[in-house]
C-alpha cells in the first residue's frame, strides 16, 4: 500500500511540473504575442503614413505635370502665333521690295529717255554760254533793287515807308546812314507806359504763336490803339503841331513781350529817356 502512495504522489508531481511548464509556456506566449502585436500596430502607423506622405507626393507630381503641359501648350502656340507672324512680315516685306524695284527700273528707263534728250541739247545750250555770262551783271544790279525795294513797304497809314530794319544789326547801318532818328525799345504787357521822344508806347498783348501784337500809342493828348500788328511791319502815326510821320517797328514778339525800334524824322523833338 505505500507503495501505491508513493507511486501516485510521483504522477502527481510530474504533472504538476508539467503543468507548470505549460503555464510559464503559455504565459511566455502571451508577452511575445503581446510585443508582438505593439511591434504590428507601430508597423502599421509608419505604412499609413508612408502611404499618405507617397499620396501627397503624387499630387503635386500630378500638378506639376498639369502646369507643364499647360506650359507647353501656351508656349507652343505663342510659338506658333511668332512663327506666322513672322512668315506674314517676310511676305509682305518681299512684296514692298518688289514694288520698290519696278519702281526704280520705271524710273530708271524714264531717266534714260531724259539723258539722251539733255544730251542732244548740250550742243546747243553751250552756243548760248557767252550770251548768258553777259546777261549776269544786269541781273545782279537788278537783284539789288529788288532787294531795296523789299525793304520799302507801305504801312498801316497808306504810306510808303523808309528802309525797314529787321534785326539790330540792320537798325544799325540805318543809324549811320543819318536820314533819320532811331530809339529801340522793349515793351512789357502789364508796365507802365514807356516814353520815346515825346510819344509814349505801352504794349496791351503779344501773340508769339501767331506773331501779332497790340499797343497803344500816346501822343498830343491822345491815345491811339494799335491792334494786331505783324512782325517787321511799319506802324505809322502822324505827331507834333506841325505833324510830321512817325514810324515803329517790332522785329520780335515773345510771350508778353516786344522789342523793336521808332523812327522819327530828323526834325522832330529829340528823345526824352530811353527804355
Amino acid at each position: 500500500m505505500s507503495e501505491e502512495y508513493v507511486e501516485q504522489r510521483s504522477i502527481s508531481g510530474a504533472l504538476l511540473g508539467v503543468v507548470a511548464v505549460a503555464l510559464l509556456a503559455a504565459l511566455g506566449g502571451l508577452v511575445w504575442c503581446y510585443g508582438l502585436q505593439n511591434h504590428l500596430a507601430a508597423a502599421e502607423q509608419k505604412i499609413v503614413a508612408a502611404d499618405q506622405k507617397n499620396t501627397e507626393l503624387t499630387e503635386k507630381l500630378e500638378a506639376t505635370n498639369a502646369r507643364l503641359r499647360a506650359t507647353s501648350e501656351t508656349l507652343g502656340q505663342s510659338v506658333g502665333v511668332a512663327q506666322k507672324q513672322i512668315e506674314l512680315r517676310t511676305q509682305s516685306i518681299i512684296a514692298q521690295q518688289k514694288v520698290a524695284t519696278a519702281k526704280l527700273e520705271e524710273e530708271a528707263a524714264k531717266n534714260s529717255k531724259q539723258i539722251g534728250a539733255v544730251s542732244t541739247d548740250v550742243a546747243s545750250v553751250k552756243t548760248d554760254v557767252g550770251g548768258v555770262k553777259t546777261d549776269v551783271a544786269t541781273t545782279k544790279s537788278d537783284l539789288e533793287a529788288t532787294k531795296t525795294q523789299l525793304n520799302r513797304v507801305v504801312g498801316d497809314a497808306g504810306v510808303m515807308s523808309g528802309l525797314i530794319a529787321t534785326n539790330h544789326d540792320e537798325l544799325e547801318v540805318l543809324k549811320h546812314k543819318g536820314d533819320r532818328n532811331y530809339l529801340e525799345f522793349t515793351l512789357q504787357k502789364g508796365a507802365k507806359p514807356t516814353l520815346l521822344s515825346t510819344v509814349k508806347l505801352q504794349l496791351k498783348k503779344a501773340d508769339e504763336k501767331h506773331s501779332r501784337y497790340t499797343l497803344n500809342v500816346s501822343s498830343d493828348d491822345r491815345t491811339i490803339e494799335k491792334k494786331d500788328k505783324g512782325l517787321d511791319e511799319p506802324v505809322q502815326f502822324y505827331n507834333g503841331k506841325d505833324p510830321v510821320l512817325y514810324e515803329l517797328v517790332v522785329n520780335v514778339i515773345e510771350k508778353n513781350k516786344v522789342s523793336g525800334y521808332l523812327s522819327t524824322p530828323k526834325n522832330a523833338a529829340k528823345a526824352v529817356s530811353t527804355p
